[in-house]
C-alpha cells in the first residue's frame, strides 16, 4: 500500500480524552473496514461495562492496559479505505509521556487530524503536538472539534476554537489553506462520513470528504533517488557466478535502468543496469519499492551504503547541526558517546553541545540546559565517527531522519531531524 499512489498516510494526535480513538473507530465502522464479529466483541464489551451502545474505541485500543484505563498508549496503525482512496492511520497517545509516540506516528503524515474537546478548546498539549507536527513538516492539518454536541452555543464555540488555533498554526508556519477546521461528533457520527443536520451553521466537508479529496502531498520539493543499501546480494552459483545485487528500498525518488548514480560515501560514479525484484526485472522502482538494483560497474558498496541521483547527491559529513526530540527517561547531556542509526547505516557519535531548547508552550527557544529531559525538543550538534550521506531534513524526510541509540542497551534515545528544523518556524528570538 506504501507505493499506491490513491494512498493517504495520515495520524491522530491530541489531549487525553478528546475522543481520538472513539474517531478512529467511527471512520473504521463507517468505512466498512472492520469485521462483524469485531463488531460484536465490542458490542458486548461495552454491554459488560453498562453502555447502551458499542464503545468503538475499543476497535482500537489493542493493549490490554489501554482497555482496562480507557486510554491510548502506544501506536496503533490501522488501514481503511472509500472508494476514492486508501488511507494507513496512525493512532497516537494523547497523555504528554508519550510524546515521543506521537513523534514516531506522525514521522511519515502527510495530513494529522488534532482533535480538541469542544468544552475545553485549545489547551496546552494542542499547543505541543502541534509545534511537534510543524517541527516534522507535516503538510496538512485538520482540527476536529469533537464532541461539539455536548457545547450549547456550537457556532460561537467552534469560531472560538478555529480562530485560536488558526492564530497558533500561522505562528508555526502554516498557512490557512494548509488548516481545515471540522465540527464532529466520534461518537455520533456527526460530520465524520455523513453530514450532520446538528450543525446547520457548518457548511464544509464531512472529515472523510475532506481526506478523500484533500491533495496528496509528500515532500516540499522533489529529490533523486536515495537508495539505502540494505544487503548486498552475492549468489556465487553456477547460474550466477558474477551477481552483484544491491538490495534495499527506494526511500526517495525514483531509479530507471540507465540513471547516473554516485555510491556514497566514496562519491565513486556508475550507472543502473538492471533493476531484479522477486516478480521479474523493473524498468524503473518509484519511492517505497523494495528492489535489487545491479550496476555497470565493479563498485566497492557494502550495507550501509547509499546509492544516490548523482544531480543532487547530498554531500556527506561528520559534523553537523541536529534537531532532536529526548524519548528516553535518562537525561542527554553534552559529550554523551551515543550510536547514530542513518537509514542502514549505524556509527558511533558524540553530542557535542547543547544549542538551544525548544519552548513549544510560547514558541520560543530558550538557552538550553545542562541536560534534555524526556519528550524535551533541543538543537544540538553531532560528531560521527564515519561521514553520513543526509539531506537536511526540510530538504527530505527519509535521507534527513536518524536515530540516536544507547550502545549499552541498543535502545532507541531519541529520534532526529539532520538541520535546523526549527528555523521554518516563527518563533521568539533566544530568550
Amino acid at each position: 500500500m506504501r507505493h499506491a499512489p490513491d494512498l493517504l498516510r495520515i495520524a491522530t494526535a491530541g489531549s487525553v480524552d478528546d475522543g481520538k480513538s472513539t474517531l478512529v473507530g467511527r471512520l473504521l465502522y463507517d468505512t466498512k473496514s472492520v469485521l462483524a464479529d469485531q463488531i460484536d466483541a465490542v458490542t458486548k464489551a461495552s454491554v459488560d461495562r453498562g453502555l447502551e451502545g458499542p464503545d468503538l474505541s475499543l476497535l482500537v485500543d489493542g493493549l490490554r492496559a489501554e482497555r482496562e484505563q480507557g486510554i491510548t498508549i502506544d501506536v496503533a496503525y490501522r488501514y481503511f479505505a472509500t472508494p476514492a482512496r486508501s488511507f494507513v492511520l496512525a493512532d497516537t497517545p494523547g497523555h504528554v509521556q508519550y510524546t515521543r509516540n506521537t513523534v514516531s506516528g506522525a514521522s511519515t503524515a502527510q495530513l494529522v487530524i488534532l482533535l480538541v474537546d469542544a468544552r475545553n478548546g485549545v489547551v496546552s498539549q494542542t499547543r505541543r503536538h502541534a509545534a511537534v507536527m510543524a517541527l516534522l513538516g507535516v503538510p496538512q492539518l485538520v482540527l476536529a472539534v469533537n464532541k461539539i454536541d455536548l457545547v450549547d452555543d456550537q457556532a460561537s464555540v467552534f469560531a472560538q476554537i478555529s480562530a485560536e488555533f488558526g492564530e497558533l498554526t500561522r505562528s508555526l508556519g502554516w498557512s490557512d489553506e494548509q488548516v481545515t477546521a471540522i465540527p464532529v461528533s466520534a461518537l455520533h457520527g456527526d460530520n465524520v462520513a455523513n453530514r450532520s443536520e446538528n450543525t446547520p451553521f457548518y457548511d464544509g466537508p464531512t472529515l472523510i470528504e475532506h481526506l478523500e479529496t484533500v491533495p496528496n502531498l509528500t515532500e516540499r520539493a522533489p529529490v533523486g533517488l536515495r537508495f539505502p543499501v540494505q544487503y548486498v546480494i552475492r549468489p556465487r552459483t553456477p547460474e550466477y557466478p558474477d551477481y552483484r545485487g544491491y538490495a534495499g528500498q527506494v526511500a526517495a525518488g525514483r531509479v530507471s535502468v540507465g540513471d547516473e548514480v554516485v555510491v556514497l560515501p566514496s562519491g565513486q560514479r556508475t550507472t543502473v543496469s538492471q533493476i531484479d525484484t522477486a516478480d521479474g526485472p523493473l524498468e524503473s522502482a518509484h519511492t517505497g519499492r523494495s528492489v535489487t538494483i545491479l550496476l555497470a560497474d565493479n563498485v566497492d558498496i557494502s550495507r550501509g551504503d547509499l546509492i544516490a541521483a548523482a544531480v543532487d547527491a547530498p554531500e556527506p559529513v561528520q559534523q553537523f547541526t541536529a534537531t532532536v526530540c529526548w524519548l528516553a527517561e535518562k537525561q542527554l547531556r553534552p559529550g554523551a558517546r551515543l550510536l547514530l542509526k542513518h537509514g542502514t547505516k549505524t556509527t558511533q557519535a558524540i553530542v557535542g553541545g547543547l544549542d538551544a531548547l525548544f519552548d513549544e508552550q510560547n514558541l520560543a527557544l530558550v538557552e538550553a540546559p545542562e541536560s534534555v529531559e524526556l519528550n524535551q525538543i533541543v538543537r544540538i550538534s553531532v560528531q560521527t565517527a564515519e561521514p553520513i550521506p543526509a539531506d537536511d531534513y526540510q530538504v527530505n524526510r527519509e535521507s534527513g531522519s536518524f536515530l540516536l541509540i544507547d550502545p549499552q542497551g541498543g535502545n532507541t534515545l531519541a529520534a532526529g531531524l539532520v538541520g535546523d528544523a526549527l528555523a521554518p518556524l516563527h518563533l521568539k528570538e533566544l530568550v
